[in-house]
């Protein structure tokens, strides 16, 4: 029975779209597959890993009638990779086998039944909805992401925490050694809700997400986020466990800070990191009045000095940091311009953007 007959193009954006999340090497052999499902025209993907799922459709079918099956995700979109993009795809089912055809190539692949795929149960009830465009959405994440925690045992750090309340919807990401916030506002008003989106999920998303005004709603239950945007639905487990009280993090009433420009900062932090191993990336910035120096040194006792001129007139401040924190921030930020807020030697850094109070980066000092 022949399910489906288009462009390769076509058929390719919808399996790329799901495949994101397809595990090579599972427990559950059947999740290295997708699900397909035909109903007359309309043809809907669908995968998962049991923590995430992913849905979208393409009104691609042939005939009336309603079949499903799954098959493997990568060699099927490997298949239509390599055959050439100018060519119509036929998928057609029989005796447990698709047949992939195209001009004169041919691929039997092995099925598995569609009921024995596990999908994820939607939650009955959501507590809050929330509509942004879709560029917001990844303006959110992207100005977050780079703080989650990688495998942490502090298995709540393995995630962004997202929080609505009144009209603005908050990111915070931490490792334990920095934390970025960011808020965007809304016309819309929340009672407080606040979840954490698993890692994976975020950047999932990131892929996913485009940067037009084109809506994405966002609903929040108590153990998943259900989001919806363009043809796709995207339903992901929640992490449980308390996230740290980010407001307590951002240091306030900081006396010596100073702003300088974000690129020069950014090329001066690329050249010292130039100096430091993969085992220690520490920096020393000795910020004085008129002045900052930022230095490296490695075990073969090489040393790199950079000294940028800033407007500041504060008390001298000799801080190390982790180099790869600062860069992560600035190559993520896309403003001219970056403040500086510090304490002493012992105290965590304040990078915000100067007149935007909807972002904030703090990083804990180092010892060098």
């Amino acid at each position: 029975m022949q399910l489906v007959k288009t462009h390769r193009d076509t058929l390719l954006r919808p399996l790329q779209i799901v495949s994101g999340i397809v595990e090579r090497r599972h427990t559950l052999p059947i999740l290295a597959n997708i699900l397909i499902r035909k109903d007359g025209e309309r043809v809907s993907f669908l995968s998962t890993d049991i923590e995430v799922q992913i849905t979208t459709h393409a009104m691609i079918g042939t005939g009336d009638d309603v079949e499903a099956t799954t098959v493997a995700a990568r060699k099927l979109l490997d298949i239509l990779r390599a055959l050439p993009d100018s060519q119509d795809v036929s998928l057609t089912l029989s005796n447990k086998r698709m047949t992939v055809q195209s001009g004169k190539s041919r691929f039997a692949l092995q099925t598995l039944a569609a009921d024995e795929f596990p999908t994820v149960a939607q939650a009955e009830h959501y507590n809050a909805t929330v509509t942004l465009p879709q560029k917001t959405l990844k303006h959110l994440f992207n100005m977050v992401h780079f703080s989650m925690a990688q495998q942490d045992i502090r298995y709540y750090l393995n995630g962004l925490l997202l929080v609505v309340e009144g009209n603005n919807v908050i990111a915070v990401a931490t490792d334990g050694h920095r934390l970025a916030f960011c808020q965007v506002p809304t016309d819309q008003t929340f009672e407080r809700q606040e979840v954490i989106i698993p890692r994976k999920t975020i950047i999932e998303l990131q892929r996913l997400l485009e940067d037009t005004d084109a809506p994405v709603k966002i609903e929040i239950a108590s153990n998943q986020v259900k989001l919806s945007f363009a043809d796709i639905e995207l339903i992901s487990k929640l992490v449980e466990g308390k996230f740290p009280d980010y407001t307590r993090v951002v240091p306030k009433g900081y006396k010596n800070n100073f702003t300088l420009g974000r690129d020069q900062l950014l090329r001066s932090l690329q050249r010292a990191a130039i100096m430091t191993s993969d085992k220690f990336k520490g920096v020393r910035c000795i910020v004085s009045p008129g002045s900052m120096k930022v230095s490296s040194t490695n075990a073969d006792q090489e040393e790199a000095v950079e000294e940028i001129e800033i407007d500041y007139s504060g008390d001298s401040v000799d801080i190390g940091f982790n180099v790869t924190y600062l860069l992560d921030v600035l190559n993520n930020l896309k403003c001219d311009s970056v403040n500086i807020a510090l304490g002493d030697a012992n105290s965590s850094a304040l990078i915000t953007v100067p007149e935007n109070a909807d972002f904030k980066y703090v990083v804990m000092p180092m010892r060098i």
